[in-house]
């Protein structure tokens, strides 16, 4: 059996006695006291129906769940419509906390049992906190491109895995956000959400008509560089100005002749196996660290080299 240090066992103390502490401050302000046990309360189902595609896009909102997500809608400063929680599941005092501090702030919470916080969760082990917030859309005729920005436009993605792995990509490689053109899958879909680890916060979102997209770029005379196996040029061999917008077609499809000719330049990666194609997020994210490392070259030329020997 493990046996604890005294600093140990001092922090466990510690930590209980702040978690007893939250919990029976929101029960004397009565936050535990409207505690809903009923699948089918007005609001529980507004909520689930969030899940549909329809009912996101005709409300303007989605659900987010997991301590991780909302944790960072709340330090990227996105406002909250509602918090919900489940009080027998959080086992976190930081969730605890959050929640507290955005009641605080005035923000309206829903405070559920164990079986409907489940019925809203896609999890299979909920944590028991999720919010409803209000997504965030821009107009491309209102976007211009500062000197360093390098945008990602998609056509017709369908994977809602691919947008969040996307997104998450283009956050972590500077990218300021993702156009998306024609009949591509909802960036708030669940499946991207979950995907996009945070990212769906930090990175700017366009819907547009690739018909808008191509005047847009005509106008601001924007480069666009495009991805193709037929290209000619090894994506690693092209200088990318900046600022620029990468635009990959669609998973079954790529990118259409029109959608070429469009481009300044078309560029492959090279592959050897008996694969013909890459996975979308995949070869999105091996062109953005291309574009990334020629933005960047002292992070390219600080590297420290380690041989295997």
């Amino acid at each position: 059996m493990r046996v604890l240090t005294a600093t140990q066992n001092a922090r466990i103390l510690t930590a209980s006695r702040r978690l007893c502490s939250i919990i029976s401050t929101a029960t004397q302000n009565g936050t535990y006291a409207m505690l809903i046990s009923s699948l089918s309360n007005t609001r529980i189902k507004y909520i689930r129906g969030l899940r549909n595609r329809q009912e996101r896009e005709e409300t303007g909102q989605f659900f987010i769940e997991g301590i991780r997500i909302v944790a960072e809608a709340v330090q990227m400063n996105i406002p909250i419509d509602q918090i919900v929680y489940a009080p027998a599941l959080l086992k976190s005092t930081f969730a605890l906390e959050l929640i507290h501090t955005q009641e605080a702030q005035g923000v309206p919470s829903l405070s559920v049992t164990p079986d409907v916080f489940k019925s809203l969760s896609l999890k299979e082990g909920p944590q028991g906190i999720g919010a409803v917030l209000q997504q965030r859309w821009e107009t491309l005729s209102n976007v211009r491109l500062d000197k360093n920005h390098y945008w990602i436009a998609l056509d017709a993605a369908q994977d809602p895995g691919n947008i969040g792995t996307i997104l998450r990509t283009s956050d972590s490689a500077g990218g300021a956000g993702l156009i998306l053109l024609g009949n591509c899958a909802d960036p708030y879909d669940p499946g991207a959400l979950r995907a996009s680890m945070g990212a769906i916060f930090s990175q700017r979102l366009i819907k547009a008509s690739f018909t808008d997209f191509a005047q847009w770029k005509q106008v601001h005379r924007y480069p666009v560089v495009g991805t193709s196996g037929a290209a000619t040029t090894e994506y690693r061999t092209l200088h990318y100005p900046q600022p620029l917008v990468l635009l990959m077609g669609s998973e079954r499809q790529g990118l259409s002749d029109e959608q070429q000719a469009l481009c300044d330049i078309t560029v492959k990666i090279p592959m050897v196996g008996r694969s013909d194609s890459l996975n979308l997020a995949v070869a999105t994210g091996i062109v953005l660290y291309e574009i990334f490392y020629q933005a960047h070259p002292a992070t390219s030329a600080d590297s420290t080299t380690t041989k295997l020997v």
